[in-house]
């Protein structure tokens, strides 16, 4: 265990900074982007179209950025641009063709 002979003295060690600090054997501490606007790095958005949307939740089920927002009810109410990357699987997935993908610069 990398110099570390117990269990309370490898856990009193802290959260390594980096995958390189984990001792062999160790504990790797996943991280979070919840904070991060990573919505900056598209280049195409997609735009939602309420009148179309049946709330199938195909989009929100595939969406890998959790970018497709829900009320307590379920029913979509739109997409959070704050983590949308605009892959563009939203749209792809859509049976009504509620979700259109256009280009970044149209809302800039």
């Amino acid at each position: 265990m990398s110099g570390c002979k117990n269990w309370k003295e490898m856990k009193d060690v802290g959260k390594p900074k980096k995958w390189q600090d984990v001792p062999m054997g160790g504990i790797a501490y996943g991280a979070s982007a919840e904070n991060v606007e990573t919505g900056q790095w598209r280049s195409i958005r997609p735009v939602w179209n309420e009148d179309e949307c049946i709330s199938c939740m195909l989009c929100w089920v595939q969406c890998p950025d959790r970018s497709i927002t829900t009320d307590e009810n379920g029913k979509v109410t739109g997409v959070d641009y704050f983590y949308c990357k605009g892959c563009g699987i939203c749209a792809q997935v859509c049976p009504k063709k509620a979700i259109e993908m256009r280009p970044e610069a149209e809302f800039a």
